[in-house]
């Protein structure tokens, strides 16, 4: 298991994202005008690096890795944060973007967020 974190929060703005089937991700130490737009999870620790063909799980439902920008192992390893994108591209188009295979089901606070 790379990374294991609760979801402790849905931001007031998050639903605009998950209709664009995206999924922007930050710790709960993050100021509170980035956390109206997350899924806020508890702050955990990135013990490998995110790679094509990894899993990701929320709640019950698995996602396979497609795609991780240049920046997003860094960004989740210091502030717990990606845009986790459900397109199964190939390429991430931002830095910080992690792009997922897989159709986004619903979201809720107390579950389990977990790469491996």
């Amino acid at each position: 298991m790379k990374y294991k974190v609760k979801i402790v929060k849905l931001g007031e703005l998050c639903k605009d994202f998950i209709v664009e089937k995206m999924v922007v991700l930050f710790d709960e130490e993050a100021p509170e005008e980035l956390q109206e737009i997350s899924v806020v999870h508890t702050k955990g620790e990135l013990k490998e690096e995110v790679e094509k063909g990894d899993k990701i799980r929320i709640g019950e439902k698995e996602y396979i890795v497609t795609a991780v920008g240049d920046e997003a192992n860094k960004t989740l390893k210091e502030l717990g944060h990606c845009t986790l994108k459900f397109n199964g591209e190939n390429e991430a188009d931002l830095p910080g973007v992690i792009n997922l295979d897989g159709e986004l089901g619903d979201i809720k606070v107390g579950e389990d967020l977990i790469i491996c």
